[in-house]
């Protein structure tokens, strides 16, 4: 038995910023219907149906073009409901799948042609213990690198920045591209100077990583408007702005209290703050995006 999510904000606070053309969110997920696509029933948490039609309402809400979505763990290693929204709106969306060692050579090329471009791994702990039921692991992450390699995909880490020094040796070993999400999850109460995040800005700035900008509301001491994430995010971009895309976590799953439930408007002015410069929010909303998922035009 899990508990359901809330569902996300109808209204936004409105943003404050025109998003340049091809702007892209670069991390969502989208659910059901579960009449067709149903949820793994091994899962850590139950969200409402929100489909591919209300992503794109989402997108057009905050005036972006392209939307990245990441198959979530609630779907297991199921990423039909994603494939279909890739064919419903193939020019504005690209994916991230989660899929298993034993995943056939047919089935990826099956996924690359929908316009899959990466597959997520798993490795966020909390004191040593999975924090979600379902993820996709280091063995997979090892057996699979080359065959990603080989299709020009990146490896999607989902991981606390801590842990990033002990695993490297592993991550980095096949020369795959990593994607390391919502900034390494890095609770703001450690700092900047915490020895996990600096490693990160460092393989950001060899250009050995990416990362995504995203998740405020994951890792903020302090709530919304999410100051205490400010510093994170320019040090990153200071390390190396080629290599930052950003996403706004939609329908921004496992809240269970309305007060919680991050305001997508919020986060994309939040964003605007970070990306003052004209130029600057363009290599991150539009130029990287396009790099690293194979968007066109």
């Amino acid at each position: 038995m899990t508990r359901a999510c809330l569902p996300p904000y109808a209204e936004i606070t409105a943003p404050r910023f025109v998003a340049p053309a091809g702007a892209c969110d670069s991390h969502a997920h989208v659910f059901g219907p579960y009449a067709a696509f149903p949820l793994d029933e091994d899962r850590s948490y139950t969200p409402p149906e929100n489909g591919a039609e209300r992503f794109i309402q989402h997108l057009d809400r905050l005036g972006l073009t392209r939307g990245v979505l990441v198959t979530a763990s609630a779907q297991g290693v199921d990423n039909r409901n994603v494939v279909a929204a890739l064919q419903a709106y193939p020019e504005r969306l690209r994916a991230v799948a989660v899929v298993r060692a034993d995943i056939s050579d047919a089935e990826l090329d099956a996924l690359a042609e929908a316009g899959v471009r990466g597959a997520r791994f798993n490795l966020y702990k909390h004191e040593g213990k999975s924090v979600y039921r379902n993820g996709v692991g280091l063995a997979d992450f090892e057996a699979l690198a080359p065959r990603l390699k080989e299709r020009g995909w990146h490896a999607q880490i989902w991981v606390h920045a801590p842990d990033l020094p002990e695993l490297s040796s592993v991550l980095l070993k096949p020369g795959i591209d990593l994607v390391v999400d919502h900034m390494g999850r890095m609770n703001t109460a450690r700092g900047v100077e915490d020895t996990g995040f600096r490693y990160l800005c460092e393989l950001l700035r060899a250009g050995r990583a990416w990362v995504k900008i995203s998740g405020a509301d994951r890792n903020t001491a302090g709530g919304p408007p999410y100051a205490d994430i400010t510093p994170f995010a320019q040090a990153l971009l200071r390390a190396n702005a080629q290599r930052v895309v950003w996403g706004t976590d939609w329908p921004h799953i496992n809240y269970y209290e309305a007060a919680r439930v991050p305001d997508d408007g919020v986060l994309l002015n939040l964003l605007g703050e970070w990306l003052s410069d004209e130029g600057l929010r363009r290599q991150v909303l539009v130029d990287n995006p396009a790099r690293l998922y194979g968007f066109s035009g």
